[in-house]
C-alpha cells in the first residue's frame, strides 16, 4: 500500500540451522493497530528486532514514511519514529519512575523537567503515574505503564507491543486498549504481538500471520472466530483439551496455616495459607502479578523453608525440607521466570535438564553423570512437546520464550510427579502449545498426581481446574468447585472480597513432631 507508514520488502534472515524470516512482506498504515500472529518460532521477534534496530536483515528492505529505514540500533529506531514496549519487562526495582524512564531514554532531561513531563504524558494518555514512587513498590499493571510511557516519550510514529497483557487485569487490559484507541485516533501506527486471540478480535484492524517464517495469510481478526486464526497459525484445526473422568483418591499435599514473612523487600508475605489437594485432582489458584504467588510457590518446592507442621506430603512432614529433598519425595515445581530461574540461560537444554534430575539414579549413578542418558531425556522432552530448536545442545537462552516455556514444563510434567505445582504454565505460548500444556497437565492428574496450576489465564484456570481459589495479598481464598463458579464470582474473589480459607479440620495440628 503506497500510503502505509512501515512497509516491510522481502525482509529475509537466517541463523544457524534454521530460517527465522523468509521473504515476509507486509505494510501497517497510520491509525492501524495491526496484529502480527504465529506460533512460538514463527519468526515474530526476528521481525520485530529487525524493525527495531536489534538484528539486521540479510535480505530484503524496510521504509518508513517512504524513506529507507535501516536502523543499526534501538537508539537509531527510536530517532526514526520507532517505539518498543518489550514482553518482560527492564526495571530496577529499587530506582523510582523517573529514574526508570530516564535509563531508557538517549537523551534524558534533568529530573525538573522530566518528572512533570512523564505525570503530563501519563495523564494524557490515560495511564496514572506517580513519578516519584519507587518501581518496587507498583503492581504489575503499573509497571507496565512505565514501559508505556517511557516510549511515549519518545513521540513514536509507531509502536510495537509484545505480549503487552500478559501480566494485566481485565480491568488494566481495559485501560490500556483506552490508551491505544487514543493513540490510533491520533494516528500512530501500532505492531500489537499477542497469543491473546480473543484480544486481537476486539482490538486490531488487521493481521499478518506467520508459520514457520513466511506469510501465510493477511485477515480482519474482527471477521474471524478466535479458533479460525488459531487454525490459521498452525495450520491444523486445534482440539480442546480432554478432561478424563476421574474420583479423586487420597491427599496428596496438605498446607496449614502457612504464614512466611517476605523473601525480600518487594515481596508479599503469606498469611495463613491452608489447602488440601487430592491425587487426581488440579486445584487452580489465580490472582493478580505481585499478590505471593512466587512466595507460595517457592515455600512449596522448598526454596523457602516452612514452620514445621505446615507442609504434609502424603502424611510425611516435608516443612523443612530443602528443594532437592521435595524433588526426591516426588514434589516437582515449575516456576514463572522461565529464564534464570526454571532453567540456566548459557547452560544448555541438556544440562538444564540434569539441574531437574539430577536425584534420578538412572542419570547420576554413584556421582558420575551419566550423558548419554541425560540427552536422551532431554530429547525426549523436546519431541515430546514439539521444541523447536536445533537440538539438545542448545543453550537455553537460544529458544524463543515460548519454546523454552514448553521445555521447561515438560521437563517436569514427564518425571510423573506425585505433585506439580506450576506458576504460569502457558505464559508467552501459542495456542497450539498452551492446548499440549493444559492436556498433558490433565493427563497427568488422571494418572493420579495431585497437580496445583497458578496462573493469571482465567480461561486457562477455569479449563483445567477441578476447584479454584483466589490469592490476593498472600491471603488464599476458599476453594470453590469451577462447574458452579460465575465470572462476578470469581472476580470478587481476586479483589479480595471474600471470606479466607478456614482452617481444615482434617489437617494435622501444628505441633512440633505431629503427623498426619
Amino acid at each position: 500500500m503506497t500510503d502505509d507508514l512501515l512497509t516491510l520488502d522481502g525482509l529475509t534472515k537466517a541463523y544457524p540451522g534454521v530460517v527465522a524470516n523468509r521473504d515476509v512482506s507486509f505494510g501497517i498504515a497510520p491509525g492501524e493497530v495491526h496484529a502480527l500472529l504465529g506460533e512460538n518460532g514463527a519468526g515474530k521477534s526476528t521481525l520485530v528486532k529487525m524493525i527495531f534496530g536489534l538484528v539486521t536483515p540479510d535480505k530484503g528492505r524496510m521504509t518508513l514514511s517512504g524513506k529507507p529505514h535501516a536502523p543499526n540500533s534501538p537508539e537509531a529506531a527510536r530517532a526514526a519514529g520507532v517505539g518498543m514496549v518489550f514482553q518482560h519487562f527492564s526495571l530496577f526495582d529499587a530506582l523510582d519512575v523517573a529514574e526508570n524512564v530516564s535509563l531508557g531514554m538517549s537523551d534524558p532531561p534533568p529530573r525538573a523537567t522530566l518528572a512533570p513531563r512523564i505525570a503530563e504524558v501519563s495523564r494524557a494518555y490515560g495511564l496514572p503515574l506517580e513519578p516519584n514512587r519507587t518501581v518496587g513498590d507498583l503492581s504489575a499493571g503499573e509497571r507496565q505503564r512505565v514501559e508505556i510511557v517511557r516510549a511515549l516519550l519518545g513521540k513514536p510514529r509507531l509502536l510495537i507491543m509484545d505480549e503487552p497483557t500478559s501480566v494485566l487485569t481485565p480491568q488494566e487490559v481495559e485501560l490500556l486498549f483506552g490508551t491505544l484507541r487514543q493513540l490510533r485516533s491520533e494516528g500512530v501506527a501500532i505492531l500489537y504481538i499477542s497469543h491473546k486471540l480473543e484480544e486481537i478480535r476486539a482490538l486490531c484492524d488487521r493481521a499478518t500471520i506467520l508459520r514457520d517464517g513466511e506469510v501465510v495469510a493477511t485477515c480482519r481478526p474482527s471477521q474471524e472466530t478466535a479458533g479460525r486464526l488459531a487454525e490459521l497459525m498452525v495450520g491444523r484445526k486445534l482440539d480442546a483439551p480432554a478432561r478424563a473422568g476421574r474420583a479423586l483418591d487420597s491427599l496428596a499435599l496438605m498446607v496449614r496455616d502457612l504464614s512466611l514473612p517476605p523473601a525480600h523487600a518487594f515481596g508479599t508475605p503469606l498469611t495463613n495459607v491452608s489447602l488440601r489437594l487430592h491425587e487426581g485432582e488440579v486445584l487452580g489458584i489465580g490472582g493478580v502479578a505481585g499478590n505471593g504467588q512466587d512466595e507460595l510457590l517457592a515455600a512449596l518446592s522448598g526454596e523457602i523453608l516452612a514452620p514445621e507442621a505446615t507442609l504434609f506430603l502424603g502424611g510425611r512432614d516435608i516443612s523443612r525440607l530443602g528443594p532437592d529433598a521435595r524433588r526426591r519425595a516426588g514434589v516437582l515445581t515449575g516456576p514463572e521466570e522461565r529464564l534464570g530461574h526454571a532453567a540456566a540461560p548459557d547452560m544448555s537444554l541438556t544440562e538444564n535438564a540434569l539441574l531437574s534430575v539430577s536425584y534420578d539414579p538412572a542419570m547420576v549413578k554413584r556421582g558420575l553423570i551419566d550423558w548419554s542418558a541425560t540427552r536422551a531425556f532431554a530429547e525426549s522432552v523436546i519431541a515430546r512437546f514439539d521444541v523447536r530448536t536445533p537440538g539438545p545442545d542448545t543453550a537455553a537462552r537460544a529458544l524463543s520464550g515460548g519454546n523454552l516455556q514448553k521445555y521447561v514444563m515438560g521437563r517436569e510434567i514427564v518425571q510423573n510427579p506425585m505433585v506439580l505445582v506450576v506458576n504460569q504454565p502457558t505464559w508467552g505460548v501459542d495456542a497450539a502449545a498452551a492446548a499440549v500444556i493444559r492436556q498433558a497437565l490433565l493427563d497427568l492428574a488422571a494418572q493420579g498426581a495431585g497437580v496445583i496450576v497458578i496462573s493469571q489465564d482465567l480461561d486457562e484456570l477455569m479449563e483445567v481446574s477441578d476447584r479454584f481459589a483466589g490469592l490476593t495479598n498472600g491471603r488464599l481464598s476458599s476453594f470453590r468447585s469451577t462447574s458452579d463458579l460465575s465470572v462476578e464470582e470469581i472476580g470478587l474473589m481476586l479483589g479480595g472480597a471474600h471470606d479466607m480459607a478456614p482452617a481444615d479440620p482434617g489437617l494435622p495440628s501444628r505441633k512440633k513432631g505431629a503427623t498426619a
